[in-house]
Order: C-alpha cells, then structure tokens, then sequence
C-alpha cells in the first residue's frame, strides 16, 4: 500500500499511515496496471478535491471454495 499526501508539492508514503484526524468518507476503486498508475490516478484525484490523503491499496476478489482473483 501506499499513501499519496496531497501537499505541494504532492507525497508519497510507503505503507498505508492514515492519521487519527483523517476520516473514511469514500472510496474508488480503479483497475490500473501497477502502483505508478494507481498513483497517477490518486494524483487527478487530488487536483479536483484539495486537502487530505488517498490510500492506495491492491483489491481482490474473494470467491468462497475459489482462487483469489
């Protein structure tokens, strides 16, 4: 995971270290090719929505008795 700081200029964090103050208020979920993608997209997040932070974290699907996908 990492977590993209949407200062100026913008940073990126290795691991996912929300701060206590930061709320859960959304999530996206985006099919992208590797990290450097998925930070690219954070970063447009970020152009459009000032201030706070975006996690960015891998997702599967979990199919009962299947693979992880």
């Amino acid at each position: 995971a990492a977590t993209l700081r949407k200062e100026d200029p913008p940073l990126v964090l290795d691991g996912p270290y929300a701060e206590t103050k930061e709320q859960l208020l959304g999530f996206y979920i985006v099919d992208c090719k590797n990290l450097d993608e998925a930070l690219d997209v954070a970063r447009d997040l970020g152009s459009a929505n000032p201030g706070g932070a975006y996690e960015v974290r891998p997702v599967g699907v979990f199919r009962p008795g299947g693979n992880l996908t």
